[in-house]
């Protein structure tokens, strides 16, 4: 590396520190090139990209056929707002509750707007439909949950950084155990008025914490027997992320409200959507909720794209195969390392736990040296870190980033 490459490095990094908010911690690397599963930084070095921006490029990145969509929608029509009809919007709706199951959606462009959407239409849907009196609907969240960082979803947050000194927080929500039937059922027990359960079929932010096996079909039986709209947040998960077209499918759920987003557009444009049914998304009518650029002829171009990818390629099956490979990998190297503790995941969304604890430095030095060796990925949660590679990898691909890791640990502490 010139000493002009470093300057070009530091310079980008140096103007990011003085102009933006420090609002993230990004690893010290420089990207400005991208091609399936692999990135380039400003000094030409390749690497694989092993976060796939937290899921959003599972087609990977600059997939011909989404950027072609792209280019062409952009050359005819970029942006109407809702105030006038599009000729891609109705095909974009017919496209994706035929391609999810659902009868209707609302498109929005990104997950944490998703996610206030659906928290909108389960309100309104339990005033309007259940009879829950007006300003009591409760809803059900899971503790250590990570659905955005609006002011109404940190209110439900236990993550004391994402929340403190940002009150006064919105109230309505009931917190409980994440994985655990029962704490669900005693909330629906002994709260009144409860219009909703949202949860992660997998917890990605929290450290890919996946929950026991009939978890989400018994939460989702509950829910019924009880009145109350499940509602899955697929944001991270969904879009063949986990091996499945959607994480809930493992267990054969069909959520009552879904929500989508990240790899709806392959990363390539901000998509993101709420899908329900006719009985549910009808309770919202003109004037109560909208968004400019949601549902923009350049969004939906691209995230019908992005999608046809999803099918042609089996991106889905290739996340389980490549998926059940990983694990397999990396757990017997663990059987022989005291540095990590467990890996875990589902398809292609997977972590590894070091062993240290949270608020110690290992896992971010290991990060560093990942890069190092060609390989990037981040910390979450101090001592846990997130691998989540482009769908489109293939098994010798997948083979050569085993053995990047299991290199960069066993150097670690040598």
């Amino acid at each position: 590396m010139s000493v002009n490459d470093r300057t070009l490095s530091q310079q980008a990094i140096d103007l990011e520190d003085k102009y933006g908010a420090h609002n993230y911690h990004p690893l010290p690397v420089v990207l400005n090139r991208g091609e399936g599963v692999y990135v380039w930084d400003v000094d030409g070095q390749q690497y694989y990209d092993f976060l796939s921006a937290y899921s959003a490029v599972n087609q990977g990145h600059c997939h011909p056929k989404i950027i072609g969509a792209l280019q062409a929608q952009a050359a005819e029509l970029t942006l109407t707002s809702r105030a006038f009809y599009n000729d891609q919007l109705g095909q974009y709706e017919q496209y994706l509750t035929q391609y999810f199951g659902f009868d209707k959606v609302l498109p929005m462009n990104t997950g944490a707007e998703a996610v206030e959407t659906a928290l909108k239409l389960c309100r309104k849907y339990a005033y309007e439909q259940k009879g829950i009196p007006e300003d009591q609907a409760k809803i059900i969240v899971c503790n250590n949950n990570f659905h955005g960082r609006t002011t109404t979803i940190i209110s439900f947050s236990n993550d004391e950084e994402a929340r403190k000194n940002f009150g006064p927080y919105t109230g309505g929500f009931i917190k409980i155990e994440y994985d655990s039937l029962t704490a669900l059922e005693t909330a629906l027990k002994n709260h009144e008025h409860i219009a909703g359960f949202l949860v992660e079929p997998i917890q990605g932010e929290a450290g890919v914490h996946v929950p026991s096996e009939g978890y989400l079909s018994g939460a989702k039986a509950l829910c019924e027997q009880y009145g109350v709209l499940f509602i899955a947040d697929e944001v991270q998960t969904g879009v063949a992320r986990t091996g499945e077209l959607l994480a809930v499918h493992h267990e054969q759920v069909q959520p009552d409200i879904l929500i989508l987003g990240k790899a709806l557009s392959g990363g390539v444009y901000p998509v993101s959507a709420v899908l329900a049914a006719d009985t549910i998304m009808k309770v919202i009518r003109p004037g109560q909720h909208g968004s400019t650029f949601g549902g923009n002829p350049l969004a939906c171009a691209v995230a019908m794209a992005a999608l046809d990818v999803v099918k042609e390629e089996k991106l889905a099956e290739n996340a389980a195969a490549l998926g059940e490979l990983f694990r397999s990998e990396l757990s017997t190297f663990i059987d022989t390392c005291d540095l990590v503790r467990e890996v875990r995941g589902k398809g292609l969304l997977n972590a590894i736990v070091i062993n240290d604890t949270p608020t110690s430095n290992t896992a971010w030095e290991i990060c560093l040296r990942l890069r190092d060796n060609g390989l990037l990925a981040k910390p979450t949660h101090g001592n846990i870190i997130r691998f989540a590679p482009p769908l489109v990898m293939n098994k010798t691909q997948l083979l050569d980033c085993v053995s990047i890791i299991t290199k960069t640990l066993s150097d670690y502490r040598a």
